[in-house]
């Protein structure tokens, strides 16, 4: 049984409080399940939010891009950050326009990011977040040169202070309009990836030769 640990005043779910969750076992499930999030800070006084992929080991989060990115140089230096990452499962069309809404599941992470320096960790990183989008891409690619490293930033963000946010089931309408002769229910939006589309200048022997990894890709929700 996982461990219900007290939630923050800044991470508290204040709005329908039943559907918060604090546990890592939650937030860790939510998390494996996708590596797009969106990161927001503030650097020069100004607001940004910036989406950008990801990948988790234990209770650490990293985050990667450019050395060059405003993003990642303004939260190297230590600047709050907040990171979200939701999975959107289905619409939820109520008989009223008012209780429409979706079925999804959501975190948010709140704290200060880390400058990953060291050579081997940020190797490590980046192998976490390559395997995260797609297993066993990592090993299958050329690794990165020394030019490339230095070219990339990789952040870590500890999940000290994170919750979850979950809602499920189908509508919940007004008593008085459940007599109405309106369809309701939910639509159901799972991710389905396509067959894989080989580069055009690859040789037409290799374009042939789609990795069993890929050739039978599922999203990280399905895997």
């Amino acid at each position: 049984m996982s461990t219900q640990p007290a939630p923050t005043a800044r991470t508290q779910v204040e709005r329908l409080p039943e559907r918060g969750h604090y546990d890592r076992e939650t937030i860790h499930a939510i998390l494996d399940q996708t590596f797009l999030c969106h990161v927001g800070f503030v650097a020069e006084g100004q607001p940004y939010v910036i989406p950008t992929s990801y990948g988790r080991s234990g209770d650490v989060l990293f985050v990667h891009g450019s050395a060059a990115s405003r993003m990642l140089h303004s939260l190297a230096e230590g600047v709050p950050i907040c990171v979200t990452v939701t999975l959107l499962d289905a619409l939820v069309l109520a008989r009223s326009v008012f209780h429409h809404s979706m079925n999804y599941r959501s975190v948010v992470i709140l704290g200060t990011a880390r400058l990953v320096a060291d050579r081997e960790e940020k190797l490590r990183a980046l192998r976490v977040i390559a395997e995260q989008i797609a297993p066993g891409r990592w090993d299958d690619a050329r690794q990165p040169n020394e030019q490339e490293l230095k070219a990339t930033s990789v952040l870590a963000v500890t999940l000290g202070e994170a919750s979850a946010k979950i809602r499920t089931g189908p509508p919940k309408d007004e008593k008085e309009d459940y007599a109405l002769p309106i369809w309701a229910g939910i639509v159901p939006l799972p991710i389905v990836p396509g067959t894989p589309e080989s580069d055009p200048v690859l040789p037409p022997a290799l374009a042939k030769r789609v990795p069993s990894y890929l050739r039978d890709y599922r999203a990280p929700g399905a895997r």
